[in-house]
């Protein structure tokens, strides 16, 4: 009896993953592109004096600092990383 229910429970559950390869994966593929996107922006607009470009005034990124300090070190090197033509492509 455990044995039926576990390859019926195996066989529901390659279905709902089929579904949501099918139905949900690239919605959620664009969620968290633009998630990254957003976040992008935010600490590029908070800490851009860091690269030399003073959009907000020090005070209130030193407000917002200890929200973007977690993201800083791989936002940096985003932003430093050499870009190609390709990179936009994908």
């Amino acid at each position: 009896m455990s044995e039926e229910k576990q390859s019926k429970g195996g066989f529901f559950r390659a279905v709902k993953e089929f579904v949501y390869g099918v139905a949900a994966h690239d919605s959620a593929r664009f969620a968290m592109k633009s998630r990254a996107s957003m976040e992008h922006l935010f600490i590029l607009i908070t800490m851009g004096d860091m690269l030399g470009v003073p959009i907000l005034p020090p005070y209130y990124s030193l407000r917002l600092l200890p929200y973007a300090v977690p993201q800083i070190a791989t936002w940096k090197r985003r932003m430093l990383r050499e870009k190609d033509l390709t990179d936009g492509l994908a």
